[in-house]
């Protein structure tokens, strides 16, 4: 009974299913990004709740649908919906001191859901084995899905966006990673409350975690 149970948990969602939730976690990251931004450092890239939505939709949804849809997201707003921080659209963003943090959010998700995913399982196959239920992962489980969200953010976000703002701004790349400094201790804040927000989600529906794909 159990490996049944653990056999139909692997199954993918369903296309429709897959598509609903692609569509709720970009307009998640949407609502996220047109909340009052906070102006820092002088070099027009403001502190937003936008790496906190992107990266919950890849602790959430994996690798590849949180790849898709936060990339959905960016296409939106690039064909012209006010969708980006401070409602802007178009592509003309992408030459603007944002444009690197902007394009490296689908990547940040998918490596984020990537190592989550890993985690999740080993994590919930170690709780069926000590027979907690398959929800029930330790302290030490979400701190590595905290990391894997901070890798996300230090492998593709910062990078990218220290290069838009070297390309946009002109800036030489001691400047630019001076500017980008001024994100990283709100990242490791929004990375713990998307870690947070995620282990509610999971605990609420422990299969989500084994349907990643």
């Amino acid at each position: 009974m159990t490996q049944t149970a653990s056999t139909a948990g692997r199954k993918p969602l369903a296309v429709p299913t897959q598509v609903a939730l692609a569509g709720v976690f970009a307009a998640l990251i949407a609502v996220c990004s047109m909340l009052p931004p906070v102006p820092v450092g002088g070099f027009g890239v403001p502190i937003t709740l936008q790496t906190f939505a992107v990266m919950l939709t890849g602790l959430i949804l994996g690798a590849r649908l949180g790849f898709l849809s936060v990339g959905l997201y960016v296409v939106v707003g690039l064909v012209g919906l006010p969708v980006f921080s401070g409602f802007n659209a178009g592509f003309g963003v992408l030459a603007g001191p944002s444009g690197g943090y902007l394009l490296a959010f689908p990547f940040a998700a998918a490596l984020a859901g990537a190592l989550s995913s890993l985690v999740l399982k080993r994590g919930q196959a170690a709780a069926a084995r000590r027979q907690t239920g398959t929800g029930r992962m330790g302290f030490g489980w979400w701190a590595l899905v905290w990391l894997s969200a901070m890798i996300g953010s230090f492998v593709f976000v910062h990078p990218m966006g220290i290069g838009g703002m070297m390309l946009a701004l002109d800036l030489d790349l001691p400047t630019a990673i001076g500017a980008d400094m001024v994100f990283w201790p709100g990242d490791v804040i929004k990375n713990v409350l998307a870690t947070a927000v995620a282990a509610t989600v999971i605990r609420a529906f422990p299969a989500l975690a084994l349907r990643r794909f």
